[in-house]
């Protein structure tokens, strides 16, 4: 399981845009996002790295990740 901090979501289309960004990078991906925290929890096989490049990609900058 990843743990993201991010920024620039306010809105359920910014949930909408990280969850689909997540999934191309791993259909398989669960994905549990709370929007007033501005975490992003992620249960992927995929690195750390390509999830993180998948939300950038989408325009959401990763401030802090963590892996538990």
């Amino acid at each position: 399981m990843y743990e993201f901090i991010t920024e620039g979501m306010s809105c359920n289309n910014c949930v909408k845009h990280v969850t689909k960004a997540l999934k191309e990078a791993d259909p398989a991906a669960e994905v549990q996002i709370d929007l007033s925290q501005q975490r992003v929890r992620v249960k992927s096989e995929q690195s750390q790295q390509v999830l993180e490049r998948a939300m950038e990609d989408a325009g959401y900058p990763v401030r802090q990740s963590t892996r538990s």
